[in-house]
């Protein structure tokens, strides 16, 4: 059994998931965020320019 590489494995599938984790929260956040947005925006009575 080679102890280094699936020590290595273990952290590496760990690193990955975390960054896929925080993709997905920051994605989220992004997507609140403009909803929020859009709405403020809305209830100011801004209209859009384009």
């Amino acid at each position: 059994m080679n102890y280094y590489q699936n020590i290595k494995d273990i952290l590496i599938k760990n690193e990955i998931y975390k960054q896929v984790k925080d993709y997905s929260k920051n994605k989220h956040d992004l997507e609140s965020y403009y909803e929020v947005g859009k709405l403020l925006i809305e209830a100011l009575g801004v209209r859009k320019t384009s």
